[in-house]
């Protein structure tokens, strides 16, 4: 945790915790006295969770409501990249030197495919490196009363250590973020025999042009075939980024309301499951276009096996009325 007592929240770096509540009163005994001893000692407290949950929250604060700065969590990052640039915006908004920054974050688990489960349980897991060393206390509380089973038993692997009201407990389950993201894969792909393929090649023109075909023959056009090439080029670029002689193979075909690309590529040195979560700052990074790529599809798997990477990304398909 980088100078930070886990069981505390007090230091410098980076503390997450969990809070499994199965009742208002149980979420309240937790997210008061947390919100309550951050706004007494000068520090921002922001709320993402449930509209239910702020109007709760809000109510028992009283006079001090005013001071709450409050996210309703559908719309606070609805995708996994989204949700970490979200955390990084607040950060730089509201942090000042010496001072640090309290969180409630509630992610929206109901609805989701068994795929976005996933991907947001390894991004739990990621905040623990995706946000080490800020000076930030989250807690993620855990409805148990909707949450699946499955999710509440991840919710102590990848957080390490629950509170409940001010009481803090080491999670015993708390698995190492690299090692549980890894553990934790994605509903299997199941390839078509009849995939478009390319490559390997090292000339991103050829993977370019193998992206806009298969965009093309899935229906896309215009606006949105160009930000599927773009996303396939700046992921393609990553792999090809690196190496005296890089290349990178690509397969495409399609599922119902999505076009999926997979990208093999060998980089030079270790590529971490969590690559291109993180925003571009202000000078360039080896992520930042693969940050694009998670940024413009709707998912992108990383998967390490031995010095190869695969990088598997999903774009919303012609049919996505959210994009029309």
């Amino acid at each position: 945790m980088g100078g930070t007592d886990p069981g505390t929240g007090t230091g410098t770096g980076f503390v997450h915790h969990a809070c499994l509540y199965g009742t208002d009163e149980e979420f309240l005994a937790t997210a008061v006295p947390f919100a309550l001893d951050g706004l007494t000692a000068g520090e921002p407290v922001l709320a993402a969770t449930t509209p239910a949950n702020i109007e709760l929250l809000r109510r028992a604060l009283g006079e001090r409501a005013g001071e709450l700065d409050t996210a309703e969590t559908a719309y606070f990052g609805r995708r996994p990249v989204e949700r970490v640039s979200a955390f990084l915006r607040y950060h730089d908004h509201r942090s000042r030197p010496g001072r640090r920054l309290r969180i409630l974050a509630e992610p929206v688990w109901g609805g989701k495919s068994a795929r976005q489960i996933a991907e947001w349980k390894r991004m739990e897991s990621g905040l623990n490196v995706l946000l080490a060393g800020l000076p930030v206390w989250m807690i993620c509380p855990y409805d148990t009363r909707t949450v699946p089973c499955d999710v509440a038993h991840a919710a102590r692997a990848t957080h390490p250590a629950r509170v409940d009201g001010r009481l803090v407990t080491p999670c015993a389950e708390f698995t190492d973020p690299g090692a549980y993201a890894a553990a934790v894969p994605p509903p299997r792909v199941r390839v078509p025999r009849g995939a478009a393929r390319t490559g390997p090649t090292g000339r991103i023109a050829v993977i370019r042009s193998f992206a806009r075909e298969r965009a093309r023959a899935a229906g896309l056009r215009e606006e949105r075939l160009g930000l599927a090439v773009l996303a396939v080029c700046e992921a393609a670029g990553y792999l090809l980024a690196s190496g005296p002689a890089p290349r990178v193979a690509a397969r495409a075909w399609e599922e119902p309301g999505v076009l999926v690309y997979e990208l093999l590529g060998a980089p030079v040195g270790p590529v971490s499951v969590f690559a291109g979560f993180r925003p571009p700052g202000a000078e360039p990074h080896a992520e930042d276009g693969l940050w694009l790529a998670r940024t413009l599809s709707e998912s992108l798997d990383v998967r390490v096996r031995g010095s190869l990477v695969r990088l598997t990304l999903r774009v919303a398909g012609p049919r996505d009325a959210e994009r029309w």
